[in-house]
């Protein structure tokens, strides 16, 4: 079991071996303090025999008495003070060492998260993700914190106070720890059960997680739909199964502190009969001992217990740990190679016979598609629901990587291209406007941190959304609420629009993103792309003749295949099925 549970916990040795002067400096903080405490003891028990000396005649006058048990009570005063300092010191080191892993750990597993392809998060609950980084992280940090410390700190409490004991009294030191060995099988058996319960808290923990934040994100469908009591139902019943199993957990985790308290006393009724004995017998000459042992015995008790306590604690950071290392182990689909390059800027793009199956579900979203946009060129993307537009534009995007064929930009093999300086030229527009739970200003500020004022107003302009922010209540400074939740459809848009256009990126992809709004609009904002100075290669993937029509070349989608490609003015005399949707939007608007 030990060996199992290092081998889910080594993932912590680079933290440990980061911190290690800390560490180092709170052993000897924590052997320091624990010599000072069992001086404590030894003043009393020395206390004692003064005592009984005094009452046999043997220890001088009264004033003699008095002077030295003064002095007695000082030095116990003193290394009780001087001991809870180090301790104090001792609790700093390790607590401040443990929220330094969990920061460092947080931020792995946040790092780590980012460098993951779409299809890892098409394959993961979010509420799973955020369980994995807050409550798992918190238990792992009990491990590297309160655990070790003390753990630490029994062991040298331990080394010293049995060291002591066996110098003084070997024999009833023996008879007095006879419980320990019964503890430590009580405590194997309970750990074992522990462990196997907290990884299913764990997990049910991450499906309430999951189950709320589904919940609150999709409320407006849930009280449009009136299912506000089914879901009700729903959450108690995952509630409750939640709760059934943490109490579950609760009752062994709660066999450990009666059985510490029930060996305890059994250890004080050793000492009192046993040590009683052998006083009486005359193998102990001083009484102040017997009074000595028992106060060591009940010293053990708080170390002891958390032998119990620190073991809970290592089998719930270990099943943790391991949720923790499944994504930590998860490879990243989508990595640079080692001779990348970097890019400043997107001239060209070539496909050359892509082909690309979605591996989640088997789906060829693309089959041998090829096409050429060169600089200030656009292109249009149009076709039915599921035709493969959007796959094309994940795929230059470097969301997915190509089962065949070639993606070249500026005439490089994508996968020769740096992701960062790849993605740092794109302006993507999706069709899932994204808005974060802030101000309109720092949405479409999101597209580059540092934008002027001057900046982030000519990119709304752009987007044709000025006019709508200056007449909210509060301007550029409204906060739009969770995922937007305070706009239409249509500002959602344009804002996701101008936060795009705000990186003046060279390569600019819409995807269907003027769906909702009116064709006014649509074309005001085609209007400004074409006037965009430098103009970048725009790929717009539409639904609308309209928003295509202006580009250099439009390509006709269906089930991953490209049927037809050319102008607007020749497709609307060779293609058929162009010419027809074309006429049907055309009648739609006229109406």
């Amino acid at each position: 079991m030990i060996k199992k549970v290092l081998k889910a916990l080594r993932h912590l040795n680079r933290y440990f071996s980061k911190y290690k002067v800390r560490l180092l400096l709170g052993v000897v903080i924590a052997i320091t303090s624990r010599v000072f405490a069992v001086a404590v003891p030894k003043f009393v028990g020395d206390s004692i025999a003064i005592v009984e000396q005094f009452q046999k005649g043997n220890g001088g006058t009264k004033e003699e008495l008095y002077h030295q048990l003064l002095i007695n009570i000082g030095l116990i005063i003193g290394a009780a003070l001087v001991s809870g300092f180090f301790m104090f010191l001792m609790r700093q080191t390790f607590i401040v060492v443990s929220r330094f892993i969990e920061f460092d750990l947080k931020n792995e597993v946040y790092d780590h998260y980012q460098k993951l392809s779409s299809n890892f998060y098409k394959n993961n609950r979010i509420g799973d993700l955020m369980n994995r980084i807050s409550e798992d992280v918190m238990k792992v940090r009990m491990y590297a914190g309160p655990a070790l410390m003390y753990s630490v700190n029994t062991i040298t409490l331990f080394s010293v106070v049995l060291s002591y004991m066996f110098s003084v009294a070997p024999k009833l030191t023996w008879i007095t720890i006879l419980p320990l060995p019964i503890l430590s099988v009580a405590i194997y058996f309970l750990s074992v059960a522990i462990n196997r319960r907290t990884t299913v808290v764990q997990e049910y923990l991450s499906r309430l997680t999951s189950f709320t934040q589904e919940a609150f994100s999709g409320i407006l469908v849930i009280k449009t739909y009136q299912t506000e009591h089914k879901t009700s139902n729903d959450f108690d019943d995952l509630s409750t199964e939640h709760r059934n199993k943490g109490l579950q957990l609760a009752k062994v985790q709660a066999l450990f502190f009666p059985l510490m308290v029930l060996l305890i006393g059994i250890s004080n009724l050793i000492v009192i009969y046993v040590g009683g004995q052998q006083y009486i017998n005359g193998e102990i000459e001083d009484i102040g001992i017997l009074v000595e042992f028992l106060i060591f015995v009940n010293m053990l008790t708080w170390p002891v217990a958390t032998v119990g306590w620190v073991s809970s604690i290592i089998q719930q950071a270990e099943a943790s740990q391991k949720r923790i290392n499944e994504f930590l182990q998860t490879p990243a689909d989508i990595i640079d190679s080692n001779d990348a390059v970097d890019i400043d800027a997107i001239s060209s793009i070539q496909f050359k016979d892509v082909c690309f199956t979605y591996p989640d579900t088997g789906i060829k979203a693309l089959q041998k598609i090829s096409f050429t946009v060169n600089e200030g060129q656009s292109l249009g993307i149009i076709g039915k629901t599921g035709s493969g537009k959007t796959t094309i534009l994940e795929l230059l995007g470097r969301m997915y990587d190509i089962d065949s064929g070639e993606i070249q930009i500026n005439n490089i093999d994508i996968k020769k291209i740096s992701i960062k300086s790849l993605r740092k030229t794109i302006g993507y527009i999706p069709q899932d406007h994204f808005l974060f739970s802030d101000s309109v200003n720092n949405n479409i500020a999101f597209g580059k941190y540092d934008a002027s004022k001057d900046e982030i107003i000519a990119a709304s302009k752009q987007a044709s959304v000025h006019e709508n922010i200056i007449n909210f209540k509060n301007g550029y400074d409204t906060i739009v609420g969770e995922r937007g939740v305070t706009l239409s459809g249509g500002q959602k848009q344009r804002i996701s629009i101008a936060r795009a256009l705000l990186k003046s990126p060279s390569l600019l992809m819409l995807d269907d993103c003027l769906s909702a709004v009116d064709t006014e609009t649509e074309k005001e904002i085609i209007q400004h792309f074409q006037k965009m100075t430098p103009k970048p290669i725009q790929i717009i993937v539409s639904h609308r003749i309209s928003s295509v029509k202006k580009c250099n070349s439009i390509i006709i989608l269906e089930s991953g295949k490209a049927l037809s490609s050319g102008d607007h003015k020749a497709l609307i005399s060779s293609n058929s099925y162009y010419k027809e949707v074309h006429d049907k939007q055309l009648k739609q608007k006229d109406s």
